[in-house]
């Protein structure tokens, strides 16, 4: 082994050494005095003055307020509901507020452009239903194409069902 390869391996180990540490957000000390660097915030017991590091875009913490002369009641003691504590941390976290508040929005958009798109249907639907009625009422003679190409007029019958079509289309779509 060469003296090239030999530094590049003592590189390749004291990198993977050193990134796990860089790569954490937070460091503690524990009660036994030793040395955490972790992703994930410390334990509650840990006291302030032994978190050595926090993440930068955290807000520095709230000192504890003084207690007050009233007892809490027992009922203020307990534990708050697992809701409660999603929403604590919703309204604590702007970003995440701004963005749950964008995201209904987008949804309440994306509803009112789905609704706006059936209202244009079903007014356009309406429209055609009231002309082919109009046409089937006038009384001129009305043909199709047969499914072999052949030109056929509707007879009497035929014209009923279609003004019954139209009038139910009508009736649908023109509210």
């Amino acid at each position: 082994m060469n003296t090239s390869s030999l530094r590049r391996l003592i590189a390749a180990v004291l990198l993977a050494l050193v990134v796990p540490s860089v790569m954490a957000q937070w460091m503690w000390i524990d009660q036994n005095k030793v040395r955490h660097a972790s992703d994930r915030p410390p334990p509650p017991d840990i006291p302030e003055k032994d978190i050595l590091q926090r993440p930068r875009n955290l807000p520095p913490p709230k000192t504890a307020a003084a207690p007050s002369a009233q007892p809490a009641s027992p009922a203020a003691s307990a534990a708050p509901a697992p809701g409660a504590v999603a929403d604590a941390k919703a309204r604590s976290d702007p970003q995440l507020e701004a963005r749950r508040r964008a995201a209904e929005q987008e949804k309440k958009a994306a509803e009112a452009a789905d609704q706006e798109r059936v209202n244009t249907a079903r007014a356009e639907n309406c429209a055609r239903a009231k002309n082919y009625l109009q046409t089937l009422e006038s009384g001129i003679r009305i043909q199709r194409t047969s499914p072999q190409g052949e030109r056929e007029f509707l007879d009497d019958a035929q014209r009923a069902q279609e003004t019954q079509r139209a009038k139910d289309a009508v009736a649908r779509d023109c509210r």
